[in-house]
């Protein structure tokens, strides 16, 4: 029986536009330029958008490449390493507003809902499921997403939610599936895990034992994980492409469990 669904977040419950993407990097740099000035960087604040670049680059290396994370301040040391400066001579409080430029651009220049994302989740919680959220966060942690969700009028109605920079690893390791099962007190066939990647959010939830449904939005935004050949065949329990359809998959899937 199942008694609770999970979603994975990007491209799943909301996305970003390209004009959207562009607007949060543009306002990221130059609130980490303006703090950097302020700390009497400024000449080296003018290499920000480089650094911001290779700090990507290195965590992809370090880090997302191999499914695991890190908290947001640790991207912040790799980007003032990146300047040539040593994170351990800024003070407490320039580390902090360093950290927020980078992580609040998400809340002030919010992502948009997918479609009927949030009449989905609170028709679900009508029916008594509980809900669950797994997030793989890149540069937006999962401070500032939970206030995106609650914003939006989401997050309210989310039991449980895990995101990979506190928890430390990536969908699809099986440890942040088992965070979330944690969360919700239930075992892993009682839980439904819907998303948009057929690897990470499919395959991660199926291998510990969940029902996995594919979902495929009628468009993708910019936070769309590359394509990695795994060499895998991965068949969901069920695909949908419009999240309405949710409720009758899960009845369905109800009926065959």
């Amino acid at each position: 029986m199942i008694r609770a669904v999970a979603f994975d977040l990007w491209e799943t419950l909301i996305t970003d536009t390209p004009v959207l993407s562009r607007q949060q990097e543009r306002q990221r740099l130059h609130r980490l330029e303006e703090t950097l000035r302020v700390h009497g960087y400024g000449a080296t604040a003018e290499r920000i958008e480089s650094a911001y670049r290779d700090t990507w680059s290195r965590c992809q290396e370090l880090y997302w490449s191999n499914d695991d994370d890190v908290p947001c301040r640790k991207q912040i040391d790799h980007m003032l390493e990146a300047l040539e400066l040593d994170p351990r001579t800024f003070s407490a409080d320039a580390l902090g507003q360093l950290e927020d430029a980078y992580a609040e651009a998400v809340v002030t220049i919010p992502p948009q809902p997918v479609p009927h994302a949030g009449e989905s989740v609170t028709a679900l919680r009508k029916r008594g499921l509980r809900i669950g959220l797994i997030s793989n966060t890149g540069r937006s942690p999962g401070r500032a997403l939970r206030r995106v969700l609650h914003d939006m009028g989401i997050g309210a109605s989310i039991n449980a939610m895990v995101f990979s920079d506190e928890h430390g690893a990536c969908k699809p390791r099986r440890s942040i599936f088992e965070a979330l099962r944690e969360q919700l007190g239930l075992p892993f066939e009682e839980i439904a895990f819907v998303g948009d990647n057929i690897y990470a959010d499919v395959h991660g939830s199926m291998q510990c034992g969940m029902f996995g449904i594919h979902f495929r939005p009628p468009m993708r935004g910019t936070a769309v994980a590359p394509d990695v050949d795994h060499g895998l065949q991965i068949i969901p329990d069920a695909t949908i492409a419009d999240l309405r359809e949710l409720a009758a998959v899960i009845e369905g899937l109800q009926g065959d469990s």
